[in-house]
Parts: structure tokens; sequence; C-alpha cells
């Protein structure tokens, strides 16, 4: 396994092509609004270094019988569910933002069953292919980012029906040693602080989408591979050389639209290329790990949360007030809400053909769809104990001033045995994560990350098989 110093000298090494701010970025690793998002996903090699954290961290490959950080890892078991689940919220707790890694865990795990079935019913080759590519992730201990989400255009039309065919992801043409692809994925969680790129269709396909129904991996920066950085609220902050105004200074997130321009991606990479009846599986199955997924890393960020909205209830002198302790328990009691889903789509999970297991699809997507309501009110409810002054406080560089400063200092003061600066500072982490960067990787994700509200409740429609449930009905009520 990778230290955590290995992995930052490995993306070092890396040739990106990154565009933030219409400026091409020459050392994505060290500039000021890309590095937090990588000290997130360094946190997952630094805990998996450490003893006490090596059940929930590490696990032992079944193809090697090596032991192997746990995001290159398929799941062999339902306890291994549970400890994924366990492991997100550690992170969460432990970065109080998105550590990116896990896209690429559920994505290793769903094309896996997939290719495997693929295999048996069409004697095709992709499983193979799939295991080496998986084998060379665990050795190297390679951060795999999950491409899943194509632009889409216009929503209401097929990819091949669209007025830009390069609105879905699609092959141009095939060779005789690899294949062609152009087109684009939108929201690329992590995309410049991985090594490889898993890419996976995003809807099922018919047979006139054949050519979109692509699944393939790719190296992060290959020739051809443009990524675009996203902007978030408040981002600018981190240029500024402070440290309270970013509320956390340490840790974030970031997305990219990352754009294929004609990549060539040789066959032993190819893992789908048109089958597309398979399409519809291996979107069902990566939303359902990724919505599981969910029920921990929001948990884990939901904790910090909770901690700041106590901590600036303590520096405002009202903790002790009743409505300030109950609001405080419904923001635990909706937190554990969540991670009693996470673990239980998990325990519930059964093996697929190839023995990885899958979790329960119905629990997974009723986790999710809590997870696009209670991030909401918990966030509410930290802003209502935070105050007003959350939203109004002067910047950092009037606290240092030396004219203002003392100013400042005398009457933004709470409790008397807390200083103004300490105060400061919880108030923009709980600004940071309900409306600035880390409102990304926890807020708005929590409404449209591993799909939209919507698209849960689609999937719950069809799991939760409503004919046994009227079946059961008539039987007690004496019909028929």
């Amino acid at each position: 396994m990778m230290t955590a110093q290995e992995y930052e000298a490995s993306l070092r090494e890396m040739n990106f092509r990154v565009y933030l701010l219409g400026e091409l970025v020459e050392n994505p690793v060290d500039h000021p609004m890309i590095r937090p998002s990588m000290n997130s996903v360094k946190m997952t090699y630094a805990l998996a270094e450490e003893k006490r954290y090596e059940d929930l961290m590490t696990a032992t490959s079944h193809l090697s019988g090596e032991r192997i950080n746990r995001f290159c890892h398929l799941h062999r078991s339902s306890a291994d569910l549970v400890r994924k689940v366990k492991m997100l919220r550690l992170l969460g707790q432990k970065t109080a933002a998105c550590f990116q890694r896990c896209v690429g865990m559920d994505a290793i795990n769903a094309v896996d069953s997939v290719t495997y079935e693929i295999d048996r019913e069409l004697g095709t080759d992709y499983h193979r292919r799939f295991v080496n590519f998986l084998l060379k992730m665990q050795e190297q201990d390679w951060t795999v980012n999950g491409a899943m989400t194509d632009p889409k255009g216009d929503r209401g039309l097929a990819p091949h029906r669209q007025a830009d065919p390069d609105l879905y992801l699609r092959v141009v043409e095939r060779k005789e040693d690899g294949i062609v692809v152009r087109g684009a994925k939108a929201h690329q969680t992590g995309a410049v602080n991985s090594h490889w790129l898993l890419v996976m269709p995003t809807i099922a396909m018919g047979p006139e989408d054949a050519d979109y129904a692509l699944c393939f991996a790719a190296p992060s920066d290959a020739e051809g591979v443009l990524h675009i950085y996203g902007r978030q609220s408040c981002d600018t902050r981190k240029l500024e050389g402070g440290t309270i105004d970013v509320g956390n200074r340490q840790f974030g997130g970031h997305e990219t639209l990352m754009v294929f321009e004609d990549l060539f991606v040789p066959y032993e990479n190819v893992f789908m290329c048109g089958e597309y009846r398979f399409s519809g599986a291996l979107v069902e199955r990566f939303a359902g790990y990724h919505r599981q997924s969910y029920g921990g890393c929001k948990v884990g960020v939901g904790d910090v949360l909770i901690g700041a909205a106590a901590l600036a209830a303590e520096y405002n002198g009202v903790a002790r007030a009743s409505h300030i302790r109950d609001k405080l328990i419904e923001m635990i009691h909706l937190n554990e809400t969540l991670f009693s889903c996470g673990i239980a789509c998990s325990a519930e999970g059964c093996p697929t053909a190839s023995g990885t297991y899958l979790i329960d699809l119905l629990l997974a997507n009723v986790c999710k769809q809590n997870v696009t309501r209670f991030p909401y009110e918990i966030t509410r409810l930290a802003e209502d104990i935070a105050g007003g002054l959350m939203v109004t406080l002067p910047s950092e560089k009037d606290l240092r001033h030396p004219e203002i400063g003392p100013i400042v200092e005398k009457y933004l003061c709470g409790v008397a045995a807390v200083s103004t600066e300490e105060r400061m500072r919880v108030l923009r982490l709980i600004e940071n994560l309900a409306l600035g960067t880390a409102a990304v990787g926890y807020r708005t994700e929590s409404m449209h990350g591993a799909g939209s509200p919507q698209a849960q409740r689609i999937m719950i429609a069809r799991q939760a098989d409503l004919d046994e449930k009227k079946k059961l009905a008539r039987n007690i009520a004496g019909i028929g």
C-alpha cells in the first residue's frame, strides 16, 4: 500500500491538463484551490497506515492474498459492506469534506459483477480484462475515479437522438488494437486527484444507443483527457492565505467537467463496448453502491457539523437553553437515522454471480432518499443555533488589522472564556459546511450526488414489490 506521502508524490509525476478560472494549471497538487481536496484523498492513505484503523481501512485481496487499502477491495461479504460504511463515516469525521475515493470503489464493485455476467452470457473476455486491471489497481494502490454522469443535453431525448451526438460519451472508431472515444463526463469528483478513470454508461441503453454503451479504464492524465475545474461557493477564499475565513482550511473536495477528445483506449482496458442490454444493470448497481456510501460519508460530515453547532451554542452562551438541546438532539436523531440506513442495506447484502456482494438495492435507495432530505434539516438547525453572525462576520483581515482588530475583538466576543477568534473559527466552519465549498460535499451533493431524488423513487418503486404487499393484505383481510 502507498503511504500518504507516496500518494502525493505520485500525483506530482502525472501530467494533468487542468483549466481553473480560465487558466491552465501547471501544478495542481500545490494550487491553493485544489490542495485541500488532495489532502482529503491523502487521508484515505494516512488512516490505512494506522494500526487502530486497520480493520476498517484495509482488507485482504481475494485475488492476491495481500493486504490492500479497502478502497481497492471487492466486497466479499455483508460484513465487508458494513465495514465500508463505517470507514466512510470515519473519513467524514476526519476531513469534514468529500474524500472522493468512494466513487472508484463503488465502480469496481459494480463493473466486476456485470462483466462476469456479460462474459457468461455472450462469451466475451471483459471480466478477465477487468480482473487484470483490478490487480494492478490493488498492487499500485491507485485512486480510481468512477465516471458515470454524461452532460445529457436534452433530457427528453435518447443519446442517439441528441442534436450533438457528443453529449453522451461514445465510441467513434474501432481499431484493431482498441477504440477511440469522444464526449464528456460531468461532476467528476476528485478527477484531478485520481490516477485512473473507470468510465461507465450513464443510463440504460437501447440497440440504437449501442455506441454509447461503454465501460473502460484510462489514465486520468492521458493524452486526450481535459479537466475543466468546477467553481464552488466561496472557493477563492482559499487564495487569500488566511486560516479563518475558509472555515475548513485543510480539507475539501472538487469536481471537474472531464472531456474526452478522441481518446484512444486499448482493448485490454475496454470492459463493455456495445453490449447495451447490460448497461442498465451496471448503472443500477453502481448507483446502489454509491447510495449506500452516503449512509457513511454524509454521516461523518454531519458529526462534525453537529459538533460545530454545539460549540457555537456554548460560545454564544446558550448551550443550556432547552430549545437548543432539543435541536441538537434532533440533528443527532436525523444523522443516526442515515447511518442506520447505510448499515441496514449493507447487512442485507447478498452475493452476485461473480462472488462480489451487492447491497440490498431497495434499502440503499431508501438511504439515499433520506440523504436528499435530512442533511438539509441538519444544516437548517445548525444555522439556527449559530445565529446570523455566521453570515455577517467581518473578515480575518479585519480581525488582524492593527487599528480595527481590537474593535472586532471587543464587539464580537461571546462568553468571556472563549476568544473572539475561536468564536469566528467555529462560525466560519458552520458557514463552510452549510454554504461554502464543503456544501458541495455535504448539502448540495446530498441532493444530486448518486442521482437526484426522483432517481431513487423510481428504484424504490421497482424494488418494493407492491404486488406482494397487496397479497399480504388480502390474506389478512380474507379476500380471495
